[in-house]
């Protein structure tokens, strides 16, 4: 992720003089919502469908693998691919989409970073099949029957697609285009990255749509200096709705996420969690939000550091690597037994 575009006011796409585009939508290793995000756009919508004839949405159409194989090479003008790569078969959609459009676009947080489903790489697949075939509580599989890439049925042979043992960030898997980060992205966002295609005035390839400031930058809350002697869980405090969260002693993320959402979380009193990732040039998020946290820390004393971290960060993962482990430099956990 290199340059950030910059923001303008949006104008409404005019259809090609020639026809209308071709615009795809797909749905790999994630939850949907960013899909349902595109709606925020409001009657905006229609604009898109002017513009645009929508040839893949699983979410709302019955779209065939097939008709996109048929299709040309480049011949999709754009395709917004939301999710990571857990699978053989969302592997081989992402090298179809890459091949058939003009204009590849990771879009939301699991396609950029990974999100949620990449924090699954703190398992490995015979973890991860275990919990989820055996050993929860509502689970009853006496022959500890598992998913099979092949199983024999009366119809012959029953083919699933592979469960890989990491899961991959879009880019790690094909050459991205744009990023269009977020948990779902804002749809300001949204009709921001539409708007620049339709108009034909993108910005340099590997932009990530947003801005190259943090949420703190957009927060209307009062702030000081910041002196933290302990950090809070968002269940234990109920906060004001003036102050700096961060100095309330709830972990709020702002202050090293890029900006994007318009800080919709700390409006809310809700302290931001990280889903739009880092700023341009930073490497890794989790390392340079520990370290903006360290560095708030009221206290010189290594003993008492160490204990306000582990009382008021139990998870450091789930806090520090929520949205991004797969695309940091720690991407999984250490195998321990292979395969």
């Amino acid at each position: 992720m290199s340059a950030t575009a910059t923001t303008k006011p949006a104008a409404a796409p005019a259809a090609k003089p020639n026809g209308k585009g071709k615009l795809a939508i797909y749905w790999a290793a994630s939850c949907g919502g960013c899909e349902i995000s595109i709606l925020g756009i409001d009657d905006k919508i229609l604009d898109v469908a002017k513009a645009f004839d929508l040839v893949m949405c699983p979410c709302i159409a019955d779209g065939k693998v097939r008709d996109i194989e048929q299709m040309a090479d480049g011949e999709i003008d754009v395709c917004l691919f939301n999710g990571g790569i857990r699978t053989s078969e969302q592997e081989y959609m992402a090298q179809l989409f890459r091949k058939k459009s003009k204009v590849l676009i990771a879009f939301g947080s699991c396609a950029t970073e990974g999100c949620i489903p990449g924090l699954g790489n703190l398992h490995n697949r015979k973890a991860i099949f275990d919990n989820s075939y055996q050993e929860t509580c509502s689970t009853e599989n006496p022959d500890h029957i598992r998913p099979q890439a092949e199983t024999p049925v009366p119809e012959g042979m029953l083919h699933l697609p592979v469960f890989y043992d990491t899961l991959k960030t879009l880019d790690q898997t094909v050459k991205v285009d744009y990023y269009l980060p977020g948990c779902p992205p804002e749809s300001p966002r949204i009709w921001e990255a539409i708007e620049a295609i339709v108009s034909g005035q993108l910005p340099p390839p590997g932009t990530v749509i947003g801005s190259n400031t943090t949420v703190c930058d957009f927060c209307k809350r009062t702030r000081t200096e910041k002196k933290i002697k302990a950090f809070k869980r968002t269940w234990e405090v109920i906060p004001d709705e003036t102050t700096c969260l961060l100095e309330q002693g709830l972990l709020c993320c702002g202050l090293a996420t890029r900006a994007g959402c318009g800080a919709l979380c700390p409006q809310v009193n809700s302290p931001c969690i990280g889903c739009y990732g880092p700023n341009d040039g930073v490497e890794d998020y989790g390392a340079r939000l520990f370290s903006a946290l360290a560095s708030v820390i009221d206290s010189q004393d290594p003993k008492e550091i160490d204990e306000i971290i582990q009382q008021g960060i139990p998870d450091p993962v789930g806090t520090f690597y929520r949205f991004s482990l797969a695309s940091s430099k720690l991407r999984r956990a250490k195998r321990v037994t292979a395969e």
